[in-house]
């Protein structure tokens, strides 16, 4: 049983739900509150242990390689004005030499695709992965919790993250069932995607987040394409499950999908209101708006 230390964050998506605003910046670029979308996921990882973080991206998505590089005269004009705070907080959310990669998806053949776009960087060890329209806030990071689980198994497994959703929307996820209970975690026994609401074998959703073993890799190389044209990760989650275990999670925390404008919005707001600086001028100038209107 190997440690986890690799995680893919797969960024080649285009954004065509929130042009104009994608039209020159990515979407994980995209700040919720003062921090890029990227970077909140990127710091749930990080609490999670992880060593090496693996962006698969796209034409155009230069700028997220940029942000995770010094700026030398962004810094130089800090450091001529003092301004340590911002200088301490750069260094801080900047990773060390050599614990980011960044491999192209040329073609936009769905997540399995872009997930088997990091083989060669991945190489023979289980990982996890991260997607980032999706925002976890939890008081422990969603991906430790997962980490938990995967270690007190014992055994090569893969853990995905699940939540609760309303049954009259079980047709918008994938969903899994659910087998006997191992600690906080349960067996899955099987997932289906977008199923209707009689065929839904729970309401538990599959959330952006997994560790997978390195067997999905042999799996994804003959995978052919499924729903939308695309190479599904699901589809070849399904396959891998009739070889290995698959645990689910239900992690305590509130996920946000940050690739709608609703779920954007509201994580925009609800980590607002968390924060201790802004968070009671914030909330106060909310009630406002909200009484006015």
């Amino acid at each position: 049983m190997k440690p986890i230390r690799k995680a893919i964050l797969p960024v080649a998506g285009l954004g065509t739900r929130f042009l104009p605003a994608t039209k020159a910046m990515p979407k994980e670029m995209l700040p919720v509150v003062d921090r890029p979308l990227i970077q909140h996921v990127v710091d749930e990882a990080r609490e999670a242990g992880i060593e090496h973080f693996i962006f698969v991206t796209g034409r155009n998505k230069g700028v997220i390689e940029d942000h995770f590089d010094r700026q030398f005269e962004l810094e130089l004009t800090l450091r001529e004005k003092n301004r340590r705070t911002e200088l301490e907080l750069l260094a801080a959310d900047l990773p060390s030499a050599g614990q980011t990669s960044f491999t192209r998806q040329q073609a936009p053949l769905g997540l399995g695709h872009a997930v088997w776009c990091a083989r060669e960087l991945v190489g023979d060890e289980p990982f996890a992965l991260l997607l980032p329209d999706v925002l976890v806030q939890a008081r422990h990071s969603c991906l430790r919790q997962m980490m938990e689980v995967y270690e007190s198994v014992g055994k090569a497994s893969n853990v995905i993250a699940v939540e609760k959703v309303p049954i009259e929307r079980v047709h918008m996820y994938g969903i899994v069932g659910v087998g006997p209970a191992n600690g906080k975690a349960f067996e899955i026994t099987e997932m289906v995607e977008k199923p209707s609401r009689d065929d839904a074998p729970s309401n538990l959703s599959i959330t952006g987040r997994y560790i997978l073993q390195p067997e999905i890799f042999r799996i994804l190389a003959d995978q052919g394409r499924g729903a939308g044209g695309e190479i599904q990760l699901t589809d070849a989650m399904i396959r891998l499950a009739q070889e290995q275990p698959f645990y689910g999670l239900e992690f305590e925390g509130k996920s946000f999908d940050c690739g709608s404008k609703i779920g954007f919005l509201a994580a925009n707001v609800a980590y607002a209101l968390a924060r201790n600086d802004i968070g009671p001028a914030f909330r106060a100038e909310l009630k406002m708006l909200l009484s006015e209107r």
